[in-house]
């Protein structure tokens, strides 16, 4: 059992941890890492809330075209609910909470392309997380699956930003901006993330923030389940 970690959310997490790979087993493990300080929080209402949406975005749209679902999909999730980055508050380590990200409709850009990613592909979209250093993004599949990989098969959404559309060159644009770094080769800079760097990239922001703020019982505890992702479930 964790030292530091609350038991339930250490349980959580690594119970999800063999179906990490599917969409369900991403936001499932993400949103346990929140009950170490929430230990109430309802996964399952998380789950229906994000159901709902996708429900809301089902309803609008009446074709299988993708810049339809899109932009009923943009209308709800940033107009309508007004999901967006919290740019007063940044780091604050609610900004990595599911519960409070679903709550606020306030985050960070992981998490917020996560909660795009879970309502986008219930409506049939094909969404993966870009791992691009100092701005997580979400790539949203604009060609048909029949069709070959390419330049232009994908395009660039940043929920930080209320779902901004973005090419490659203005991702690195606003990834040099936001760090300072010089691409060698900007392909790098938009490399998908598996669903266990996606997890990790989490983690490693609140073990950031609790040890700028002397929050060492919570610092030791997202190393307790950056240990468990690393080395998997010991249940």
């Amino acid at each position: 059992m964790p030292a530091y970690c609350r038991a339930n959310a250490y349980a959580a997490f690594a119970n999800e941890l063999p179906r990490i790979d599917t969409a369900v087993g991403l936001f499932r493990t993400a949103f346990a890492i929140a009950r170490h300080e929430q230990p109430d929080a309802s996964v399952d209402d998380a789950e229906q809330f994000v159901a709902e949406l996708a429900e809301t975005v089902r309803n609008r749209v009446h074709t299988a075209n993708t810049d339809a679902k899109l932009a009923h999909l943009h209308d709800l999730l940033f107009d309508v609910v007004g999901f967006t980055g919290n740019v007063d508050d940044y780091y604050n380590p609610a900004n990595s909470y599911l519960p409070d990200v679903l709550r606020t409709r306030r985050g960070l850009p992981i998490t917020l392309t996560l909660i795009y990613k879970c309502v986008a592909e219930r409506v049939g979209l094909t969404v993966r997380g870009i791992n691009s250093p100092g701005h997580f993004l979400a790539a949203v599949r604009a060609a048909t699956p029949s069709e070959p990989e390419g330049p232009r098969a994908w395009m660039y959404v940043d929920p930080f930003y209320s779902g901004e559309l973005l090419d490659s060159a203005d991702v690195c644009r606003r990834i040099a901006e936001t760090t300072g770094l010089v691409a060698d080769n900007p392909a790098q800079w938009l490399a998908p993330a598996t669903h266990r760097q996606w997890v990790s990239r989490i983690l490693n922001n609140l073990q950031a923030v609790f040890a700028h703020t002397g929050r060492e019982r919570d610092l030791f505890a997202m190393q307790e389940l950056q240990v468990l992702l690393l080395e998997g479930s010991p249940f």
